[in-house]
């Protein structure tokens, strides 16, 4: 069973439950999927930048869009109009398709992962999970990389808060650790 029909099949009923939701428009869902890389200080060459490109194809089944800087930031030597990294946006089917393999096989692949932290998700109850590496990933063949970049996957769901986006990606398979308290 993918992830689309576990949603409908068991994800919302119990989300119904759980929250109290009358109407099934209000059980909280995946909105959009985010795969964003940042080049940092290779932002000017060209072949790094094609590798990036490169990976994120493969990734994600979809060709990346250049970001730009917004604004000039003396400090970091960026000008405004300057391509400052790639990102792909996934809906629909490549959007679950991706979020299986996220689960299924890049978490257990990645070196010494123990779990996402709770704290991930934001107050809006959407998750932000960063890898070191893009080794993580099946498509991306070890052998060909000619250098290896982090990245960052971030979840958008239609959940009004914390409680309701960790609930949602909890029922839908994500590896969440415990938190410890620290006691005093």
């Amino acid at each position: 069973m993918n992830l689309k029909e576990k949603y409908q099949k068991d994800i919302i009923p119990q989300l119904k439950e759980k929250f109290g939701y009358t109407n099934i428009f209000l059980v909280p869902k995946i909105e959009k999927v985010i795969i964003n890389v940042g080049f940092g200080k290779h932002n000017k060459e060209k072949e790094y930048i094609a590798n990036v490109e490169k990976t994120l194809n493969r990734i994600s089944g979809q060709k990346p869009v250049l970001t730009k800087a917004k604004k000039s930031i003396a400090s970091f030597k960026i000008r405004e109009g300057m391509v400052i990294g790639a990102m792909v946006t996934l809906h629909g089917k490549r959007m679950y398709d991706f979020l299986d393999k996220l689960i299924n096989i890049s978490f257990p692949r990645v070196r010494d992962f123990r779990g996402i932290s709770e704290k991930s998700i934001d107050r809006q109850g959407n998750l932000s999970i960063g890898f070191k590496e893009n080794s993580a990933f099946p498509e991306v063949r070890v052998e060909d990389l000619n250098n290896i970049h982090g990245l960052e996957v971030v979840i958008h769901s239609t959940a009004k808060n914390k409680e309701e986006g960790l609930e949602l990606f909890r029922l839908a398979g994500f590896p969440f650790k415990k938190e410890e308290k620290n006691k005093k």
